[in-house]
């Protein structure tokens, strides 16, 4: 049975080691998502350019009413890390079959999505403990990883640095490099 595809993207408080989440956006290869936004990353870390281009685009979602709201296809939730925690590993497990994580530049991604379960071995069992990098793939297609990725997708919005939205763009790279021969 082939895996699961994860395309996942996070935002963080700044590209340094002791970065702290502010959201996680997640789509699987049928349309399904995960939206989580930390209320507990670390505020003192917050400068203008993640003030005005990540703070001020979170979606602010509210916290899930109760556990009935497992069953749904669309997360959407903020809390702390142990929240997310939690309900990311509800959400994942609900694929019933192996998954891969991909992602863009997905050096601090992955590192802070282990992070959530303390390390790499933690991590749940269904999911694929190799990540996949789209600039990787783009590199291997032959075309320049800095590429603009909504321009490469051909969609057009102005909606970067919230991480559902990003991890779209990178499902939507994805399908379109796979056609590429």
């Amino acid at each position: 049975m082939p895996r699961t595809k994860i395309f996942f993207d996070m935002e963080f408080t700044g590209l340094h080691q002791n970065t702290t989440l502010i959201s996680i956006g997640c789509i699987a290869d049928n349309d399904r998502t995960f939206y989580f936004e930390f209320d507990d990353y670390d505020k003192t870390q917050v400068n203008d350019w993640i003030q005005e281009n990540v703070i001020n685009r979170l979606r602010d979602p509210m916290p899930f009413p109760n556990s009935d709201a497992r069953d749904t296809d669309h997360f959407r939730m903020k809390g702390e890390a142990s929240a997310c925690k939690y309900w990311l590993e509800v959400w994942l497990k609900s694929f019933n079959n192996d998954i891969e994580m991909w992602s863009d530049c997905l050096a601090y991604d992955w590192i802070l999505f282990n992070h959530l379960w303390g390390h790499a071995f933690n991590i749940p069992e269904c999911v694929y403990y190799i990540p996949f990098d789209i600039c990787t793939l783009f590199k291997v297609k032959d075309i320049d990883p800095d590429i603009n990725r909504e321009f490469f997708a051909q969609v057009e919005n102005d909606s970067k640095h919230d991480a559902l939205w990003d991890a779209q763009i990178i499902k939507k790279c994805y399908e379109k490099l796979i056609t590429i021969k």
